[in-house]
């Protein structure tokens, strides 16, 4: 089973293999991490992503990582809350199952998540927690081997305390 780690500050300084970036279905930027991932990795990652053609919510496309420290960039796309019953929770795994799939096609071995979907799109935090770490626990499960860490990135104190409280 793959090591997950709770780690509290910012995603794009984490010398993972790939970090992941909350996308949004242009994967042309936008606030939060997105932007940040894409201020952290310099111009040629808007060049790269413009090549992708978008990416449909609950999918997930690469690129490298340019200026950042990890060596690659899986863009996911989380799902926007509507209250719940628009299958929100089985979009938002199929991004955290998509990812951790293109990992393992790359040969990824450690990986690192933000709070996909918490921030502008309103995916109730501790919700969205337990979404994704039932689908990291029960993809490394079925793929022993594969990834040997997951490092949840959370931004604030208040995701780190959910991923922490959850974990335990």
């Amino acid at each position: 089973m793959a090591q997950l780690t709770v780690y509290k500050g910012d995603i794009t300084t984490l010398a993972a293999d790939a970090i992941v970036n909350a996308a949004n279905t242009s994967l042309l930027g936008g606030g939060g991490v997105d932007g940040a991932i894409h201020r952290a990795a310099g111009p040629e990652l808007l060049d790269a992503c413009r090549k992708l053609n978008g990416c449909k919510t609950g999918e997930a496309k690469i690129t490298p990582g340019f200026l950042l420290p990890a060596g690659y960039v899986i863009h996911a796309v989380g799902p926007v809350w509507r209250g719940g019953n628009n299958d929100e929770a089985l979009l938002l795994a199929n991004a955290y199952r998509n990812s951790l799939q293109i990992a393992v096609s790359h040969s990824i071995k450690t990986i690192a998540f933000p709070n996909i979907s918490t921030g502008v799109y309103n995916y109730p935090k501790e919700n969205a927690a337990t979404v994704a770490i039932k689908t990291v626990k029960d993809f490394c499960e079925s793929q022993p081997g594969m990834i040997s860490e997951v490092f949840f990135a959370c931004f604030d104190a208040e995701n780190y305390n959910i991923y922490v409280n959850l974990l335990q």
